[in-house]
């Protein structure tokens, strides 16, 4: 579904709570939100968060923004509230070798059907950010900016990247060389410098071309890391022209 149900229409200005009041007017009473981290880091997981948050003031997230926007230490608060506060929540790891198996986009794609399906509490409607997701199983739209406009949206990005950095912060007890720890797999100059040193390690993804040449291997499936010069070209191969690149905090 591309559009918001007949007779359901969102103010610019009706704030993060915007689409779940009037969702609910019209009597769609579960919303989920679901949204991903890591999909342009070249190294770790793809993980994958949904979220239903309740009606009312037990629904509003005390400084609850797009992940992206909030500093580590605020994520961390706000995670732990949404796990406090929403009427179902659900994380989906996916493994760096399956990523390079499916692709990402694919891969991507099945990270936010398991997240949804995961849901204790099935939803009526989901919120998606930026693009549309099929195989859902009920009605949902994609929502553009969605982990800035749409509580539910951004609640399951701070679910989804609070995760991932904690998996990327052990990741680099094992392998401290990388700096995992501060670049969360995102490709950077001190993660740059260090592949060429050192080569990739178990948990780097094989599909990325710069993996695959400090490997010393052919080019393979066109994978590219985010490293901020990229952004454009994938938003445009994901049909997400305003997505940004999410930072390494």
């Amino acid at each position: 579904m591309s559009a918001l149900p007949r007779g359901i229409s969102v103010r610019r200005d009706a704030g993060l709570y915007g689409y779940e009041r009037a969702l609910r007017r019209h009597g769609v009473e579960t919303i989920a939100g679901v949204d991903e981290a890591g999909r342009g880091a070249c190294a770790g997981p793809l993980v994958a968060g949904a979220a239903i948050l309740p009606a009312g003031r037990a629904g509003i997230v005390p400084g609850l923004a797009d992940s992206k926007l909030l500093s580590p230490k605020a994520r961390e608060r706000a995670y732990d509230q949404i796990v406090r506060r929403a009427v179902s929540w659900s994380v989906v790891v996916v493994s760096h070798e399956e990523c390079d198996r499916l692709g990402m986009h694919v891969a991507n794609i099945e990270a936010l059907r398991r997240a949804v399906a995961k849901l204790s509490v099935p939803p009526d409607y989901v919120l998606t950010d930026g693009f549309p997701v099929d195989g859902l199983g009920v009605p949902g739209l994609a929502v553009w900016k969605g982990d800035r406009v749409a509580a539910c949206i951004a609640a399951a990005s701070v679910l989804a990247k609070v995760t991932r950095d904690r998996i990327m912060t052990d990741l680099d007890s094992r392998w401290p060389e990388y700096d995992f720890k501060t670049h969360k797999g995102y490709i950077t100059e001190v993660h740059a410098a260090a592949l060429e040193r050192h080569g990739p390690c178990p948990v780097h993804r094989m599909r990325f071309v710069n993996v695959r040449r400090a490997a010393g291997l052919e080019p393979g499936p066109d994978e590219r890391p985010d490293d901020g010069h990229n952004e454009h070209a994938r938003a445009r191969a994901t049909g997400r022209p305003d997505e940004l690149r999410e930072d390494a905090g």
